[in-house]
């Protein structure tokens, strides 16, 4: 591979927070790695054990892996779970869907909830962060003259979404920066401008945790706090719904989701989770979801009310919006075993290491003098991405070039782009240190 270039180098310029004693001990740790390993058992991960958490995963030793918040490579805990469900209903369809079908969603919901909080009777289930955002927000109950109040930095599935709604009730769109320099926001200017976005007319604020176009994490907890208080004066009716996009924060910050203070929160599973690819779920509290309505129907309980056999008051708000129809059952199914997998390392330690490795990136990114980096260096604005600027090279080629040295990175799919690193749990010092060479020698 290309990034073996690396092991003939004795020594890299990275600025003063980079020293040669780094560079030699990445050396010596890329000597030692073959190219691919096979997985071990899924024997218990000790907590800590990143080393061993690696070992589950087939992912190519090939390539340095910056990117995989994008779509997760199967640990073997959740691989083994979905062969199995696989090998049941390929032996026997019907039989093991008609066990399984019409109560399991209930299970994973719980075990949701036994990761997230909350109550899992107030999650659905669903197959991404997308459909979880079109699901709520084309469930929401808004009349002419209401506006939702969104802003600039989200995600284009948020701004369609909202704008599909807006058009078939006759609602209003509006967006509001929540800032200019992503670097240099604080808590209070980001509650603040938010504040300043909301009029008498707004009914719902939808916002996106950490923005995947910057790396900023917002304090969705002050917002909330903010948008109490203006709730705190207005008739039930009429009080504004808190959603957020929270895909960027969930399986990184050791948060309660049901006392973050949103109504509703939305992500998909397969990203930083590590769950099986094609899932998601939505939490919301119960005021959240008395304003929604249902937009596909549900299986499970709710097929028994339409069959007569039970009433609608019976069947948890969860099942009842969670889509029905049949879906790619063996992953859907295997998805308490990711939630496992990350409470068996600790919400604690996950946090502290995937912040511990941010933080060693955008260190060693902010001494470069050709570099421009655009996401805070506070971990309380910040989670798992990095966004930055390499001086007179545009961020895909930046990709490129990296991926040429055998590493996979990515840049930001938005109007303005940036180059962007998003280290995680997969990942260790030594090949932060060899990416950061990299970047370093585009001077």
């Amino acid at each position: 591979m290309l990034r073996r270039d690396f092991l003939s180098i004795s020594s890299i310029a990275l600025g003063a927070g980079l020293t040669a004693n780094t560079t030699r001990a990445a050396e010596t740790a890329f000597t030692a790695k073959p190219k691919d390993v096979a997985m071990t058992s899924a024997a218990p991960v000790s907590q800590g054990d990143w080393s061993a958490l690696r070992d589950l995963f087939p992912l190519t030793r090939n390539y340095i892996q910056l990117s995989t918040f994008l779509l997760a490579s199967h640990p073997k805990p959740v691989s083994d779970e979905i062969d199995r469900h696989r090998r049941a209903l390929d032996e026997n369809p019907s039989d093991y869907w008609h066990e399984h079908g019409l109560t399991i969603d209930a299970d994973i919901s719980n075990a949701a909830a036994d990761y997230m909080g909350g109550n899992g009777s107030q999650i659905a289930l669903t197959d991404s962060t997308t459909m979880g955002l079109a699901l709520v927000y084309s469930g929401l109950q808004l009349q002419p003259g209401q506006e939702i109040l969104q802003t600039t930095h989200d995600h284009y599935s948020t701004d369609l979404s909202l704008a599909h709604r807006a058009k078939r009730t006759g609602a209003s769109v509006r967006q509001v920066p929540l800032y200019e320099d992503p670097a240099t926001v604080s808590t209070e200017s980001l509650v603040k401008n938010l504040l300043n976005g909301i009029t008498a007319k707004t009914s719902v604020v939808a916002v996106t945790w950490v923005h995947s176009s910057t790396g900023v994490k917002l304090p969705i907890r002050a917002m909330a706090d903010a948008i109490q208080t203006i709730n705190a004066k207005r008739d039930d009716a009429d009080q504004i719904l808190f959603c957020v996009d929270g895909v960027h924060g969930f399986g990184i910050e050791d948060q309660d989701i049901s006392q973050l203070g949103c109504d509703f929160f939305i992500a998909g599973t397969h990203k930083w989770i590590f769950g099986p690819r094609g899932t998601g779920v939505i939490w919301g509290n119960d005021r959240a979801w008395s304003r929604c309505e249902a937009v596909i129907p549900s299986f499970s309980r709710s097929y028994d009310v339409w069959l007569g056999n039970s009433r609608q008051d019976q069947v948890p708000i969860g099942e009842h919006m969670t889509p029905g129809g049949f879906h790619s059952f063996e992953h859907r199914w295997a998805l308490p075993a990711a939630f496992q997998l990350h409470q068996q390392l600790g919400k604690e330690n996950v946090q502290q290491r995937i912040h511990q490795l941010n933080t060693h990136t955008k260190v060693g990114l902010a001494k470069m003098s050709h570099v421009k980096l655009y996401t805070p260096m506070s971990s309380s604005l910040s989670s798992g991405l990095v966004c930055f600027d390499v001086a007179g090279v545009t961020p895909d080629d930046v990709v490129k070039r990296m991926h040429n040295k055998g590493i996979i990175m990515s840049s930001t799919p938005y109007r303005q782009s940036y180059a962007r690193f998003a280290p995680s749990l997969l990942n260790d010092e030594d090949e932060i240190d060899y990416a950061l060479s990299e970047i370093a020698a585009m001077s």
